[in-house]
């Protein structure tokens, strides 16, 4: 077992590598940020002096070196449009986009779950093919057009909730939340239910289909004959079996929420690090377009390295392969 994880963490660091080398080969096609920071009147001393200032004079294979090892100590460097540290500016828009990401999840997880199982328990009802039909919705439209239709129905037609902004927050400890206040709260709901429709709508077609598999098996069959009860073996045979394939895929949609949530920020006008993002390509800032990236895949990558030790966990047949 001890194997299984140190070959899992060791391909975890090459794939961190690799993205890196990536994103950071990305951003010299992206633009110089050097003319958005210095004026019209600029002169060519002004531009080597910048340059040779912010270390963009040096070889691609030195820039991304010294990008990756003060990574590794937590600097990210300063920020070419607002001149403070890049670790800093993430910190302050970290709690409303972790926050989004943690209502999204939720939502995707307990909706999706317990949908999928009604859908395979009534598979034959009405409610259950409604349900079936409705998700195809989440599944087809894209992420923007489903918040500009929850903007136009909630917030402009019916006035029920805002349709931009993070809503009032409160400081506990140096973290922001919007968790506390009324108008925080009712701020979540559409910009959360937006970006994990499609997550919930996948893991509910998901838990569906392993739940009916299952309930063809013989044991489920056995179970039925020995008398047992529907409710003892929907929930305490069918579903154990069904989450097991099921955990892998909640983990790799947990890490699409973390990344997608660029879209529904841009969509609500939601005050977190992937509205940062957009706004630094417009800007050029190398810093602040690596470090996100770099923390997108850290996260990614560390979900993906918990879901594997879970799996091997769940399945002694992994434990027996390592």
């Amino acid at each position: 077992m001890l194997s299984y994880i140190i070959k899992r963490v060791g391909q975890s660091v090459l794939v961190l590598l690799i993205t890196g080398l990536v994103a950071f080969s990305m951003f010299t096609f992206v633009g110089d940020p050097i003319d958005n920071m210095l004026g019209q009147e600029r002169t060519q001393a002004d531009i080597d002096r910048l340059r040779e200032q912010l270390g963009l004079d040096q070889p691609f294979v030195v820039q991304y070196y010294r990008f990756l090892e003060q990574a590794v100590q937590g600097n990210f460097g300063i920020s070419y449009r607002q001149g403070r540290p890049v670790g800093e500016i993430l910190l302050e828009r970290a709690p409303a986009t972790l926050e989004l990401a943690l209502v999204s999840g939720i939502f995707a997880i307990l909706a999706g779950i317990a949908l999928g199982v009604f859908t395979a328990i009534r598979r034959d009802g009405i409610a259950a093919n409604v349900i079936m039909s409705v998700s195809l919705i989440g599944v087809s439209l894209p992420t923007f057009l489903i918040g500009i239709l929850l903007i136009y129905l909630f917030s402009v037609e019916l006035g029920w909730l805002p349709s931009f902004g993070r809503g009032d927050v409160v400081d506990v400890g140096g973290w922001s939340t919007g968790f506390l206040t009324a108008s925080g709260l009712k701020a979540l709901i559409l910009p959360s239910i937006t970006l994990g429709l499609y997550q919930m709508t996948l893991i509910m077609r998901l838990v569906r289909s392993e739940m009916l598999e299952v309930l063809r098996q013989d044991y489920i069959r056995f179970a039925l004959a020995r008398g047992l009860s529907n409710r003892v073996i929907n929930f305490r045979h069918a579903l154990k079996n069904t989450m097991v394939p099921v955990i892998t895929v909640i983990g790799l949609q947990l890490g699409s929420i973390i990344a997608f949530a660029i879209i529904t920020e841009t969509v609500f006008q939601w005050p977190g690090v992937g509205l940062l993002f957009i706004n630094a390509i417009q800007f050029v800032d190398i810093p602040v377009m690596a470090a996100y990236l770099m923390l997108i895949s850290v996260m990614f990558v560390a979900i993906n390295l918990i879901v594997d030790i879970l799996y091997a966990f769940i399945d002694p047949r992994l434990r027996v392969a390592a």
